[in-house]
């Protein structure tokens, strides 16, 4: 009753003219100084009241903006990475405290095993079978055709009067850095070799040799160990280190079949040439 009451009262209040004299309206306030804009960044953010929460019989507030700076003094840290390290025995609140992750008792609670313990039974590593095998004499050499000397040669890279070796066709970029076990000469490009030119790599293919042959050069097959390819690539390595280079090693007896002669140190710049008897052993060996 006292609400309807209130509620008439105002509303017949306001609905009558007032009858005091109209006073002039207020003179307007100072301009306000602002302080300078800063730079805010306006985000959608979801409903943060759901239906019938706001009153009004509304869907409430579906979307709003949010306004931050791009810095403040809370967004200040220290480096951190991002995950942090796992605090063991610290306390029941951590949830890794007493027993720290472990359990009760038992041989993992008590101490570590090895690798791939199964706790006696039969390991995986073990129950799978094994297959093929892995040759610790294979051999890796980088292959380089006889069309690519020909062309780092008529582009002046290499001078074809002297000789070949794996030192130079690694300064010139025919090979690449790291060369294992050496170098194998391919026929790939033979017809382009028309000069004689001398050469001395690891290995050598029939075709090759018989093309540069043909034109009056030579390819000798020489040996070197894991040392010797680095005192003949990189001898600055050994200047650096204060060493001397190392004599030349002699092949192992499964590849003194394969190979013509024992590598020379330092890279050397003339061809030996191949004598009679040489020729003879080598094309009865062919």
């Amino acid at each position: 009753m006292i609400r309807r009451r209130l509620s008439s009262l105002l509303s017949s209040s306001l609905s009558r003219p007032s009858s005091l004299p109209s006073r002039p309206p207020p003179p307007p306030p100072p301009p306000l100084r602002l302080p300078p804009p800063r730079h805010f960044h306006l985000l959608p953010i979801p409903a943060l009241v759901g239906p019938g929460q706001c009153g009004g019989g509304g869907g409430g507030i579906r979307g709003g903006v949010r306004a931050y700076s791009l810095l403040s003094l809370n967004d200040l840290r220290d480096k951190q990475p991002k995950k942090q390290k796992k605090r063991k025995g610290r306390g029941i609140g951590s949830g890794l405290g007493k027993t720290a992750g472990r359990g009760h008792k038992g041989q993992k609670a008590r101490g570590t095993m090895k690798f791939g313990f199964e706790g006696g039974q039969t390991p995986l590593r073990r129950r799978v079978p094994k297959r093929g095998f892995k040759n610790p004499f294979s051999l890796t050499f980088q292959p380089v055709g006889l069309g690519k000397i020909a062309k780092l040669i008529n582009a002046g890279k290499i001078d074809s009067s002297e000789l070949i070796t794996m030192k130079t066709l690694k300064d010139v970029g025919a090979i690449g850095k790291q060369i294992k076990d050496g170098v194998r000469l391919m026929g790939r490009g033979a017809e382009q070799i028309q000069w004689p030119i001398h050469l001395e790599v690891t290995r050598v293919t029939v075709r090759a040799k018989a093309a540069v042959e043909a034109a009056g050069g030579s390819v000798r097959r020489v040996y070197y160990n894991k040392l010797g390819l680095r005192a003949l690539v990189k001898p600055e390595w050994f200047e650096k280190k204060g060493r001397l280079l190392p004599k030349p090693a002699r092949p192992p007896p499964k590849q003194m079949d394969k190979v013509d002669s024992i590598g020379r140190l330092p890279a050397p710049t003339k061809p030996i040439p191949f004598l009679t008897e040489e020729n003879e052993a080598v094309a009865t060996l062919s």
